[in-house]
């Protein structure tokens, strides 16, 4: 069994990697079709600390992320599927809270572009949290019976 602690750290790594592995390259895809009105990766400061915006998002998305793997026990063929409400959970987040923080409207103000592509960014986040951290998790090796040397291949 592997510990909460270890679960809850890759978690968290899953949660940042993903940021930046499919959160960010979708946000880029978007620039790049003349979709977004910045691109991704922003070493723009975001106050209070005056943190670059990629390192609190990252920061953030590891915070989520550690979350789900706390919560996540099981390790399956579909497991990667998780992801997509954690995405979906992170989306709303954004849209009714962090978004009213900062003197934004709640939802974009129900702008269709920027609601669309903040779902299809975070739901990319979500997926990838799903598809990183099962990966990242311990494998233990299988006892068939075999020794260390009938495993490996001769050539």
């Amino acid at each position: 069994m592997i510990h909460t602690s270890t679960r809850i750290f890759l978690g968290a790594a899953a949660g940042a990697l993903s940021m930046l592995l499919f959160h960010q390259t979708s946000l880029q895809v978007f620039f790049w079709l003349g979709l977004a009105p910045y691109p991704a990766f922003r070493l723009a400061l975001v106050p209070p600390l005056g943190v670059p915006q990629i390192v609190s998002a990252c920061f953030w998305a590891a915070l989520v992320g550690g979350g789900y793997g706390a919560l996540m026990r099981q390790r399956g063929r579909y497991a990667w599927l998780t992801g997509l409400p954690l995405g979906m959970l992170g989306m709303l987040l954004i849209w009714f809270l962090v978004l009213p923080l900062k003197g934004q409207p709640a939802a974009f103000g129900w702008s269709m572009l920027p609601l669309v592509r903040s779902a299809i960014a975070s739901l990319m986040w979500g997926l990838g949290v799903g598809i990183l951290f099962p990966m990242l998790l311990p494998r233990r090796p299988r006892h068939d019976g075999k020794s260390w040397s009938q495993r490996h291949i001769v050539v």
